[in-house]
């Protein structure tokens, strides 16, 4: 089994800029190394989020707009990443828990996700999360 924190890597997206601005698209399979089945964005938020971890869900998180600090393990290792460039996004593959934090007031965050959501698969607490990586 690959450690889930070693498949944790940054994605860029790709953008084109001119005159009138910048456009950045990302296509499932392609861009993220998955299919997207659902789209979902964060804003206004005004408390930390995340402290949870999708069981069979890959995600590729991006900060829209602002910044936000994502935290997470894999039960053995920590990383932190900021997120602050709408360009580049986070590739988190299943089982990977996560907390948003440091989130600025102007943040948007965007995730894409290769499955629906099924709160069967979330696990809500790390202590929940430890025992179920700890098991063989």
């Amino acid at each position: 089994m690959i450690p889930r924190l070693e498949a944790v890597r940054r994605v860029g997206v790709p953008t084109i800029r001119d005159d009138r601005g910048a456009l950045s698209v990302i296509e499932g399979g392609r861009h993220v190394p998955f299919p997207v089945a659902r789209v979902f964005y964060m804003h206004g938020m005004t408390a930390d989020r995340g402290g949870h971890a999708h069981r069979d869900t890959e995600q590729c998180i991006l900060a829209v707009a602002g910044s936000l600090r994502l935290d997470l393990t894999d039960g053995l290792g920590h990383a932190s990443y900021v997120l602050d460039d709408p360009s580049q996004g986070l590739y988190l593959p299943a089982m990977v828990f996560l907390d948003i934090r440091d989130i600025s007031p102007d943040a948007v965050c965007l995730v894409l996700a290769s499955a629906r959501y099924d709160p069967a698969g979330v696990i809500r607490s790390l202590p929940a999360y430890l025992e179920a990586v700890a098991r063989p």
